[in-house]
């Protein structure tokens, strides 16, 4: 599965789930487009961390929710390295609470961040990706956002809602040779995740036939998969990677 001389652009890879894809990418020799918040206090380590490497990598800082943002942030990988073969809509935050306590904000955020930026990155990406006649964009979701999740309702919704636009963009897209795929991870081992009590964590690892947690590196081994040749006929599909939690 090399990618020699293609580039990948990676929102929300400046630490946990997307900088493990984003390493795992350079690792089969993507040309790497990181991304942060514009408050993000982990980007410009992580750009040195892949610098360090021998990566040829670029580091965008800015919100994906913006549009004139999303729009530069492609750019930056077609000006830095001559186009862009792969997209990964990963960036994602969470605002937890039960529905009736949930307010305007906290759903308008999360749902700005986690599904509208994933829409304004695959409309600027695929632009450049139709003028070259192929391209791989891959949805981070989740389970969650196939069964739901009590107190998470703008999460499972963003979550839900990128399933609806990968459909979609794989069916307008795929006449032109680009794929849209998403991935829907189980428990996996991040900072997001080891926050959780472990009483809700236990209650997890009882419906896991597997017997564990995921880590990042096996998403990022399926997002590899998927970014390579060897998906070139799957399109439109929701993976799960969650250890048999839902089946």
């Amino acid at each position: 599965m090399q990618l020699n001389g293609k580039t990948a652009v990676i929102t929300g890879s400046a630490r946990g789930l997307g900088k493990a894809i984003a390493l795992k990418l350079a690792e089969l020799g993507a040309n790497i487009v990181l991304n942060g918040s514009k408050n993000s206090a982990y980007l410009d380590e992580t750009e040195k961390q892949f610098k360090e490497k021998g990566y040829n990598v670029a580091a965008v800082k800015g919100d994906v929710s913006d549009a004139e943002f999303a729009k530069l942030l492609i750019k930056t990988a077609v000006d830095t390295f001559g186009k862009i073969d792969i997209l990964v809509n990963n960036a994602g935050i969470t605002k937890d609470k039960p529905m009736l306590m949930m307010s305007e904000e906290d759903w308008d955020s999360v749902l700005d961040v986690n599904l509208k930026g994933a829409f304004l990155c695959t409309k600027a990406a695929a632009k450049a990706m139709l003028k070259q006649k192929s391209g791989k964009i891959i949805n981070i979701s989740s389970i969650v956002g196939i069964i739901g999740n009590p107190g998470q309702a703008n999460y499972t919704a963003s979550k839900a809602g990128l399933i609806g636009l990968t459909k979609t963009t794989a069916k307008e897209l795929a006449s032109r040779g680009i794929t849209c795929n998403a991935i829907a991870p189980g428990f996996i081992q991040t900072d997001m995740t080891e926050v959780l009590p472990e009483e809700i964590k236990n209650n997890y690892l009882k419906n896991i036939p597997l017997g564990r947690f995921g880590t990042p590196a096996e998403v990022a081994d399926l997002v590899a998969f998927l970014a390579s040749d060897f998906s070139n006929y799957i399109t439109g599909q929701v993976i799960n990677i969650d250890g048999g939690l839902v089946m």
